[in-house]
C-alpha cells in the first residue's frame, strides 16, 4: 500500500461488545490465536500454555496504575475540575490532562480534598491539550494521592468497578501508569506458575502508560502523528536472558503493546537488546521491521488508534483487519476488560 491513512485502521464495533466488567476468573476470557501460517484458533486464555515452548521468553510490563484521577475545585469559585496525572516532571510538578480544559488557565489554582492538596497551573500546552501544574502539600505526595486520588478507568467503561485490583495485573509492582497495561490482566498467579513450570522464562520490563495511550490520532496521514513520550526501564539481567534466548533460536513473546515498545526501543539493528532506562516515543505502524519480537499477546483495541496500527504492523494488515471482523462476528469482548489475541510469527 502507499501512505497509510487513519481511516485504514477503522472497523465497526457494536457498543454491546465493549466489555464493561472483567470476567472471573481472569484467565477464563477468550483467546483468539493467529498462527504463523494465518490459521485462526479460538481458545480460552489459560490455554496459552499450549502455545509456549520451553526456552521461550514471555515479557510482561510490571508497571502499576496509580490513583491518577483527582476531583477538586477551583480555589476562587469552587467550580468543578478533574485532573488526570500523565507524567511526573519532577518531585512536585506533573503534566496533567484537565476537564473542563478551559478552566485550567495559566496561574489558576485548584484545591483537592479539604485543601490538603493544592495545585497551580504553570503552563498550558495547547498542542497536546495538557497542562503543567505544581502541587503543594504536606508530607509524601504518593500518600496524599493514595488518599485523594481515584484509579482512572477508560471513558468507554461506564460501570463502577467493584474490585479495583481487577484493573491491575497480578504482577504490577512499579507505580507510575495512568492506565493498566491491559494484555496482562488475563494472567493469574497459577497460570504464570504453569507457564514457568513448562520452562518458559517469565521476564519483566517497566513502561509507565501515559498520554501515548490516550492521545487520539488527529492526522489523516498516519506518518505525521507524533507519539507522546513514556518512561521505560529494562534491566541488564532481562536483556541478557532475551539475547541468550535469541541466540538459541528461541522466541520472544511480548505481553501487550507496552512490552513490545520497550523491546523495540532498546535494541540494535540486529535485534540485540541493551539494558536501558529513559523515554520512548517509538511509533510502530505497518511497514515497521520488528527486530526482537516473535509473538504478541494483546487485547482487541479501539479503531483508529496507534495500538491498532502496532498490531497491524506485527500481524499483517489484511490478516488483523480480517481477524477483527471475525471477532465482531463471533462476539468477542473488546477493549480493556475484553478478550485477548495471541499472534505468533513463528
Amino acid at each position: 500500500m502507499g501512505k497509510w491513512k487513519l481511516s485504514d485502521f477503522h472497523y465497526d464495533l457494536p457498543d454491546e461488545l465493549i466489555a464493561q466488567k472483567p470476567v472471573e476468573p481472569r484467565d477464563s476470557s477468550r483467546l483468539m490465536v493467529i498462527l504463523p501460517d494465518g490459521r485462526i484458533e479460538h481458545r480460552i486464555f489459560r490455554d496459552i500454555v499450549e502455545y509456549l515452548n520451553e526456552g521461550d521468553c514471555l515479557v510482561l510490563n510490571n508497571s502499576k496504575v496509580i490513583p491518577a484521577r483527582l476531583i477538586g475545585q477551583r480555589e476562587e469559585t469552587g467550580s468543578f475540575i478533574e485532573f488526570l496525572l500523565i507524567k511526573r516532571l519532577d518531585i512536585n510538578t506533573w503534566e496533567v490532562m484537565t476537564r473542563p480544559g478551559k478552566k485550567a488557565r495559566k496561574g489558576r489554582r485548584f484545591v483537592f480534598g479539604n485543601g490538603e492538596l493544592k495545585a497551580e497551573v504553570l503552563h498550558v500546552n495547547r498542542e497536546e491539550g495538557t497542562r503543567v501544574v505544581r502541587f503543594y502539600y504536606d508530607g509524601v505526595f504518593e500518600e496524599v494521592l493514595e488518599r485523594l486520588g481515584k484509579i482512572p478507568l477508560p471513558p468507554y467503561i461506564k460501570e463502577e468497578l467493584d474490585d479495583l485490583s481487577r484493573y491491575q495485573t497480578v504482577y504490577s509492582k512499579v507505580p507510575g501508569s495512568a492506565a493498566a497495561p491491559t494484555a496482562g490482566l488475563h494472567f493469574t498467579e497459577e497460570l504464570l506458575s504453569r507457564i514457568s513450570k513448562k520452562g518458559v522464562e517469565i521476564l519483566y520490563v517497566t513502561l509507565h502508560v501515559g498520554l501515548g495511550t490516550f492521545k487520539p490520532v488527529k492526522v489523516e496521514n498516519v506518518e505525521e502523528h507524533k507519539m507522546h513520550e513514556e518512561y521505560y526501564e529494562i534491566s541488564e539481567d532481562v536483556t541478557e536472558r532475551i539475547n541468550r534466548a535469541k541466540e538459541l533460536g528461541k522466541r520472544v513473546i511480548a505481553v501487550g503493546t507496552t512490552s513490545c515498545r520497550v523491546l523495540e526501543s532498546c535494541c540494535d539493528e540486529n535485534g540485540k537488546v541493551k539494558a536501558k532506562k529513559g523515554w520512548t516515543d517509538i511509533f510502530i505502524y505497518p511497514g515497521y521491521e520488528f527486530k526482537v519480537l516473535d509473538g504478541l499477546v494483546t487485547n482487541f483495541h479501539l479503531p483508529d488508534t496507534t495500538l491498532m496500527m502496532l498490531v497491524c504492523a506485527f500481524g499483517g494488515y489484511e490478516r488483523i483487519m480480517n481477524a477483527y471482523k471475525i471477532a465482531v462476528d463471533m462476539r468477542y469482548r473488546f477493549f480493556s476488560f475484553g478478550d485477548a489475541m495471541l499472534i505468533l510469527r513463528r
